[in-house]
């Protein structure tokens, strides 16, 4: 019962931090005048970033399928970006980034069968994927670290994350090295499993490269759908200082402070844009809620996919 009313304790932590920083936003910047910058302009780039995050789910369905080596061959990759919108609907939902990797893994495990191997694919997808966006953040920081006096919180934490995950992905590789207790082998055989699952990359290099290339794709994607967003209210932002914005941006609505790093997103956007660029705190509001047309476009594809789940399993 304790541990029950931590998580409401926890969960009405973040929804106040969410609803707190919205409003605080909110309150220093009117509505009325963020949306003058919506106009006719933006269409051509808002469809652009809704081409891109489609294909940005296909090469993540792609890269999720190599994980799944030779199993992954004999699931079509249709079904594969189902379960990847699947989350994305859910994630939209939960009170957390990572609730609908749990749903989507779990729902295709079913499916499709072998769940320890294909949690293991999704964990190493996500850590992958960090390590990319660590990557390009620390070969552009450089080009932009002379321009522009980023504080050193910033900085620090994306290097904690970066070097965390590192340890992650080593540590999962090794995993089966660890002798588990049998005691709770005996009563949990799932992480026998599981570590046998993390494993078997190391006899793999080939699929976790083919992992690590398509993260860094999906990274290049990113940074250009971030631009596509500043172009939508015609301001040009160079690429570098998108690459590190977007990356610390990305890092700190990471964070389990906020729900799905609503309020905290708006948050950081502004501090950097606006306090080290100089662009108008609207402007690049209006550009931040404009992100979260993709997000919707990627959640409405999963609800899509969770009604006709549904409609099979009654």
């Amino acid at each position: 019962m304790q541990k029950k009313w931590t998580k409401y304790a926890f969960t009405a932590l973040k929804a106040s931090v969410t609803i707190g920083g919205i409003l605080y936003i909110f309150n220093k910047i009117p509505f009325s005048e963020t949306i003058k910058y919506w106009t006719a302009t933006a269409i051509p780039w808002m469809a652009l970033s809704l081409v891109l995050i489609t294909v940005f789910m296909l090469i993540q369905a792609n890269r999720w399928r190599g994980l799944l080596l030779d199993e992954g061959k004999k699931i079509p990759l249709r079904s594969f970006y189902a379960y990847i919108a699947l989350g994305y609907f859910f994630n939209n939902l939960l009170p957390s980034g990572f609730g609908g990797d749990a749903v989507k893994t779990i729902a295709f495990g079913k499916r499709f069968g072998n769940t320890v191997n294909s949690i293991a694919a999704i964990v190493v997808s996500r850590v992958m994927g960090l390590i990319a966006m660590f990557l390009c953040f620390f070969i552009a920081l450089p080009f932009i670290a002379h321009k522009y006096s980023i504080p050193a919180v910033y900085t620090i934490t994306v290097s904690v994350v970066a070097l965390a995950s590192i340890a992650i992905i080593v540590g999962g590789l090794f995993l089966d090295k660890i002798r588990v207790p049998g005691a709770l082998t005996s009563r949990f055989p799932f992480i026998v499993k599981l570590q046998e699952a993390f494993a078997i990359y190391r006899n793999h290099k080939k699929a976790f490269f083919l992992s690590g290339l398509d993260s860094i794709w999906l990274q290049l994607i990113i940074i250009v759908i971030q631009y596509a967003y500043f172009r939508a209210v015609d301001v040009n932002v160079d690429i570098f200082v998108l690459t590190v914005f977007s990356t610390i941006m990305v890092t700190f609505t990471m964070l389990p402070i906020s729900i799905n790093g609503i309020g905290i997103r708006e948050s950081v956007q502004i501090s950097l844009y606006t306090g080290l660029l100089g662009i108008p705190a609207e402007i690049v509001l209006a550009s931040t809620l404009l992100s979260y047309i993709p997000l919707l476009f990627e959640a409405a594809q999963g609800a899509v996919v969770f009604l006709f789940l549904k409609g099979k399993n009654p």
